[in-house]
């Protein structure tokens, strides 16, 4: 086994809430949709459906050869299964001539009205209630409830119940609990209920699946009403913005970074040489120009440099595998290269095997003494602007491609929502790969404000960003809820509150509703912005202003940002009922061209708005569903992405990583680590022998960016498989959490101090007490740069994550610790030139 640190992946969502039975069924439920809820209960009557409707309702239950019961069964089934998204439902049943509910299950599979009429009819068929051991129901009564009587009689609590009576199906009628659903929410249920009975009443052998039970109406309010608030863009691009601002406030402080300074006019200046030089070198509309520096003044440099000259950004980390670098400026077809001196031994392996490509050293040619005006080309606003990119199931990183106006239209929202204004700072702390660096970069100076530039080793020490935040003046900084977490053991710890800051955002990860608790009881008056989006749609699509803790148990992810429209819709792109899950899709200036080079994972993903002629679609793997109110809320996905320090991580790009190894010949990587702890990715592989020491981890640090490789490889004989052959995931998971060890090399913590510091590291890695020995190391354990800034924090201080990459031994670090105790001294900050053990 071999092991390295690593960080946080999200939390799995569940699509949809249930409620069991006593017999082992899960009741469907309805979707809460009460803007106002006040406990009691209502009733909505349906316009009676048409004699001639009714009287075909009769007339098909007996050419099917079925009670009438099971053709408004067949109906009612539809329903629950579009109201959650699911094709297995269970609702309650009132026999006729009962009083008590029984489970009634059905499946809604594709097919004809005919056959789920016959389904409805064999479920009806099945043994009395009393022998299907469900009738008393003594436990929660069923969400909804179904009545073939009429007469619309349910047990307390049940929040909805459907009547028609078989005898004469003309009047539907809907009680409701009104702490659940509204009026409106009911008559849209009533009206999804009559439109199946007319279908299959008039077309018994159309496929149900293939037309929508939502009214025009409905359809028209979520593809219209729900959009974001149409504004119109300014005619120009963010460079030429930025310009303005450079004449307007020349001397005043644009950027800053380890105490150096520069003003809007030397930054614009900077910038303008080296777009100059780009050009001269023979750059083109929408040549693609990486950038491979560190989070520096020159990066920043580099970032309008090729904006004015009318390329497209494209971010590369230095410390990126020399084959992940090379792959990327290969697909991204890039022959141009900015960076600084020494930035990267990688990028100068990589440009081995393309030695067409040039390289422009920034420094150099900024601070010349060449042309320094604007360059003044045109650039129009669906011009290509930048390109990141992210992990693919393929094993090939993909390339997002974005336009000028989406990433303006996504800047102005977050100087909007943000309330960035003229003079205030924003920090920069997000890697140059991860989207969200571009805003943090940008928008300050877009609004006539400052970017802080925030070195990693500050934002590694909870303590040492939060001097920074106040020191350097930041009204606005963007975080994952994660490091947040980090953040709030810092001030509760030591309570204090940084006097400019305004607003603080959080992504990359779903925010948790205890975070949010947290927050306000320790900075109760900055608003905490929960930010959603991905990296194809321009970054940040929605956004939740929240000034206090809000109800329910997820936090919303807000409404969508100007000019961006979101749909929750079934896998044919028709939204899917109100409240109800759903894949969650984009569509308006927000959504970019696709994947560069591409085309086949372009065609999967970009799709053209049915609602909205001209506008492109994009089709991500996200699962949410709409809240009154119009905002939306997150449930997960459904392929096989997690989140890594905010980055998008497909577990199959790792797992073919992990098969390109010399002798591995089956592999499965899993996520493992609790919520409240620095969830982590596992891999297994099998072969003909074990691999040597800490061989996979070395080879996969080559091939994959140091986010992607897994915490650990575990070597079996044979992966463990489920029933149907497939590789037993949750096994693996169970495997990856306790791995086994060794009794024989286990040493228990000795002395008061190892014991101590065992505790501090179970809590923060999330294990056992008693699986921590006073020879472990803490990053062979899972630990990660993040999970040691925590345990800095839970000691308040006795050791520095500077300390523990020095001695990451439990009976090492304790001796450390005993020393200082006898020679009191105080508790060290890292230096500004040394950093943790990267993750």
């Amino acid at each position: 086994m071999t092991e390295r640190p690593t960080a946080d992946a999200p939390p799995a969502r569940t699509p949809a809430d249930r409620t069991h039975t006593p017999a082992g069924h899960v009741f469907t439920t309805v979707p809460r949709w009460a803007p106002d809820p006040v406990p009691g209960t209502a009733e909505h009557s349906e316009t009676p459906l048409p004699g001639r409707t009714a009287a075909a309702l009769r007339a098909r239950a007996s050419a099917f050869g079925v009670p009438v019961a099971a053709v408004l069964l067949a109906a009612h089934a539809k329903v629950l299964s579009a109201l959650s998204a699911d094709a297995e439902v269970t609702t309650g049943y009132l026999v006729p001539g009962t009083r008590r509910p029984t489970a009634c299950r059905l499946t809604v599979g594709p097919g004809t009205w005919r056959h789920l009429v016959e389904e409805a009819h064999r479920v009806l068929s099945l043994p009395p209630p009393t022998e299907r051991h469900t009738d008393g129901l003594p436990g929660a009564p069923p969400d909804v409830v179904f009545d073939p009587s009429g007469n619309g009689r349910a047990p307390d609590g049940t929040a909805l119940c459907v009547s028609v009576s078989e005898d004469d199906p003309r009047v539907l009628r809907l009680r409701y609990r009104t702490d659940v659903l509204d009026g409106a929410a009911a008559a849209r249920i009533g009206g999804y209920h009559l439109r199946a009975l007319e279908r299959i009443a008039t077309a018994p052998e159309e496929h149900h699946e293939r037309r929508t039970l939502l009214s025009a109406e409905e359809i028209r309010f979520q593809t219209e009403d729900l959009a974001g608030p149409v504004r119109p863009l300014p005619d120009r691009r963010f460079h030429e913005l930025f310009e303005e601002r450079a004449r307007e406030r020349p001397d005043a402080v644009a950027t800053e970074h380890r105490g150096t300074r520069w003003t809007y006019r030397e930054l614009n200046e900077r910038a303008n040489r080296v777009a100059r030089a780009l050009l001269a070198g023979g750059l083109e509309p929408e040549d693609v120009v990486a950038v491979v520096t560190g989070r520096t003044l020159h990066w920043m440099t580099a970032v309008i440099a090729v904006l004015k000259a009318g390329g497209a950004y494209l971010p590369v980390d230095p410390g990126y595998p020399p084959g992940r670098i090379a792959a990327m400026l290969a697909r991204a077809d890039c022959a141009l290269v900015l960076t600084e001196p020494g930035a990267s031994r990688n990028l100068e392996r990589a440009l081995e095997a393309r030695p067409g490509t040039r390289t422009l050293l920034v420094p150099a040619v900024a601070g010349s003494t060449a042309r320094a005006d604007d360059p003044g080309i045109p650039v129009a606003a669906d011009r290509l602007a930048y390109v990141y990119f992210t992990s693919g199931s393929t094993g090939e990183p993909k390339g997002a491609l974005c336009e000028h106006a989406g990433m303006l239209n996504h800047l102005l929202a977050k100087i909007d929502d943000l309330g960035i204004e003229e003079g205030q700072v924003v920090a920069q702390t997000a890697s140059q790969c991860f989207d969200i660096s571009l805003w943090q970069l940008l928008a300050g100076p877009l609004a006539g404000g400052r970017t802080l530039l925030v070195d990693q080793e500050a934002v590694l020490d909870a303590d040492r960003f939060l001097d920074t935040v106040t020191d350097g003046r930041v009204a606005v900084f963007q975080v994952v809820p994660s490091y947040l977490d980090v953040l709030l053991s810092a001030l509760e710890r030591t309570p204090r509150r940084p006097p400019d800051l305004r607003r603080v955002s959080v992504t990359g990860e779903a925010l948790r509703k205890d975070l949010v608790r947290r927050w306000f009881a320790a900075l109760p008056a900055v608003p905490l912005v929960n930010a959603y989006g991905l990296t194809e749609t321009s970054d940040d699509t929605n956004h939740e202003v929240l000034t206090g803790v809000p109800d329910g148990d997820r936090i919303p992810l807000g409404r969508p940002v100007p000019n961006v429209r979101v749909y929750v819709v079934d896998d044919d792109l028709v939204p899917v009922p109100l409240g109800a899950p759903g894949a969650v899709v984009f569509s308006g200036v927000c959504v970019g061209r696709g994947y560069v080079n591409d085309p086949e994972r372009t065609r999967d993903s970009y799709l053209p708005d049915p609602y909205h002629p001209g506008q492109r679609l994009y089709r991500g793997g996200d699962f949410g569903r709409w809240l009154p109110g119009g905002k939306l809320e997150y449930h997960g996905r459904r392929d096989a992405q997690v989140k890594i320090r905010g980055f998008r991580v497909e577990i199959g790009e790792v797992e073919n990583a992990l098969l390109r190894l010399p002798g591995v010949r089956d592999g499965a990587v899993v996520v493992t680590g609790g919520e409240d702890h620095a969830r982590q990715l596992v891999a297994f592989c099998t072969g003909r022998r074990p691999p040597a020491g800490d061989a996979p981890l070395r080879r996969l640090g080559e091939l994959l960016p140091a986010y992607m490789v897994p915490a650990a490889v575990h070597w079996r004989p044979a992966l463990p498989l489920t029933a149907n052959g497939k590789v037993d995931r949750r096994a693996l998971g169970a495997l990856a959490r306790n791995p086994g060890r060794s009794d024989d090399g286990h040493r228990p913590a000795r002395t008061p101090t190892e014991r101590r510091l065992a505790t501090a590291w179970a809590r923060v890695l999330g294990v056992p007490d008693d699986g921590i020995g006073r020879q472990d190391d803490f990053f062979d354990l899972g630990g990660t740069s993040l999970s040691a800034v925590r345990l800095a924090v839970a000691l308040d201080r006795a050791v520095s994550p500077r300390d523990l990459t020095a001695h990451p031994v439990l009976a090492d670090l304790a001796a450390l610790v005993d020393e200082r105790a006898a020679s009191p001294a105080p508790s060290p900050h890292p230096h500004p030139r040394e950093a943790p053990r990267p993750s």
